[in-house]
């Protein structure tokens, strides 16, 4: 379903993007991250521009239909969809001989990491011409707060209480990377400038899947400050607890910052890690140190 966007006229610079491609009036939470993402993300992309999106929380952030505040189009398509949906999208506009528009799936962690990588995969194997993008909440917020395989590892969620989910957090680039994709990258809301570069740089790429997971801080479901949402996420970079990096054609692999930080300072920011003890920090501390050390080895491939 097309949503009609509140009218407005937009203005757009050909070198830093539009500033009001997202209007004030939308529904997120105080300090949601992913509301910060897609105000970065259409600056870089402009207003040819159509978004596909699934089940998630911008499925309600956008606004009720017929109202919406976003001033592109918008297909809202089933959770497990987003890549297939943008592939028939692309298709169509191909057989229109529109080749300008750029169309962007826009998914949560949720329909990225679980019930859409079937069809993201799918997507990426035939390497379909768009940019998927995850917002990456770390759990099903929308509905509620429950684990995904994009939680971290002892973190609580209504689903794993007590001590937190046992497992690691899938790497969702390294699979993306494995189709061997053109680009793959990850962007923070604490960087803008760093995710606008990432976005124009893949719309610019025209042609194949390009893929950008970003960090976006959920201040409800990580029990923490909404007006802490950007600095959290800053330190999710500093630590390397979330790094910044690309990986053109799956081989060619660059990191764009690099922390310092103990893991801690990240972590204790947050309620859902405050029943941490030092020995499981440590041991998060030991992960996040051994999955920089393996990045930064591919970095010399």
């Amino acid at each position: 379903m097309q949503q009609t966007a509140i009218p407005k006229k937009v203005k757009y610079d050909s070198e830093y993007g539009s500033t009001d491609l997202l209007n004030p009036g939308h529904v997120g939470c105080p300090g949601c991250g992913a509301v910060l993402a897609m105000k970065f993300a259409l600056h870089a992309l402009g207003p040819d521009t159509m978004l596909v999106i699934p089940a998630c929380c911008w499925a309600v952030i956008a606004g009720p239909h017929p109202q919406t505040s976003l001033n592109i189009p918008v297909l809202h398509t089933a959770f497990e969809t987003a890549g297939a949906a943008a592939s028939g999208l692309r298709a169509a506009l191909d057989m229109k001989g529109d080749t300008k528009t750029t169309v962007v799936a826009w998914a949560g962690d949720g329909g990225t990491f679980d019930i859409g990588f079937q069809a993201l995969s799918g997507a990426a194997e035939r390497n379909e011409d768009f940019i998927y993008v995850c917002y990456d909440n770390e759990a099903y917020m929308n509905t509620g707060n429950q684990r995904s395989s994009s939680t971290p590892y002892r973190t609580r969620t209504t689903t794993t209480p007590g001590s937190g989910k046992v497992q690691r957090k899938k790497n969702i680039v390294e699979a993306l990377a494995a189709h061997r994709i053109p680009y793959a990258a990850t962007a923070s809301i604490s960087h803008p400038e760093d995710l606008i570069r990432k976005f124009k740089k893949a719309k610019d790429m025209k042609g194949g899947t390009r893929f950008i997971h970003i960090f976006a801080t959920c201040p409800t479901g990580w029990r923490c400050p909404s007006e802490m949402s950007v600095e959290v996420a800053r330190l999710a970079v500093k630590t390397n607890f979330f790094p910044l990096y690309e990986v053109e054609k799956g081989v060619k692999y660059i990191i764009n910052a690099e922390g310092e930080l103990p893991v801690e300072e990240y972590l204790m920011t947050q309620g859902r890690f405050k029943h941490l003890g030092d020995t499981e920090i440590q041991r998060v501390q030991a992960m996040v140190d051994d999955d920089f050390a393996f990045l930064k080895k591919k970095t010399l491939l």
